[in-house]
């Protein structure tokens, strides 16, 4: 993922964190703000509590992969955080696309001319 399309300021993770709305499920906690660039940006957080540092590393890297691939159909203008939860550690690459398909489209983050925000009720 290029470096303009991460987060990597801890004080981008603490303003998306304070400022933007959350979704859940099971596997993953989504966070986002909207940022006021043309481009949205993702962080990745794992916490030492789910695993080791290679747990955490493969499971860092599944986020990114999932969300690698549907990055063309995320609108721009957003910074979106993934936080992993406690019962990621077994689940495989599918469970965790299914999880960051599911949540951004919770939070409509893909592209919509209709969107405005994101959690706006409409057409989407």
């Amino acid at each position: 993922m290029p470096r303009k399309n991460r987060l990597t300021r801890s004080s981008d993770f603490q303003r998306v964190r304070s400022q933007g709305r959350s979704w859940s499920d099971r596997l993953l906690v989504l966070l986002c703000a909207p940022n006021s660039l043309e481009v949205t940006r993702f962080g990745f957080s794992v916490s030492r509590r789910i695993g080791g540092a290679v747990v955490r590393n493969r499971i860092r890297r599944l986020m990114r992969e999932a969300v690698r691939l549907q990055h063309d159909l995320i609108a721009p203008g957003w910074d979106v955080v993934f936080i992993a939860r406690r019962g990621i550690s077994g689940a495989d690459y599918w469970a965790v696309e299914e999880s960051v398909t599911r949540l951004l489209r919770l939070a409509r983050l893909y592209r919509s001319p209709e969107r405005t925000s994101p959690g706006t009720e409409g057409d989407v």
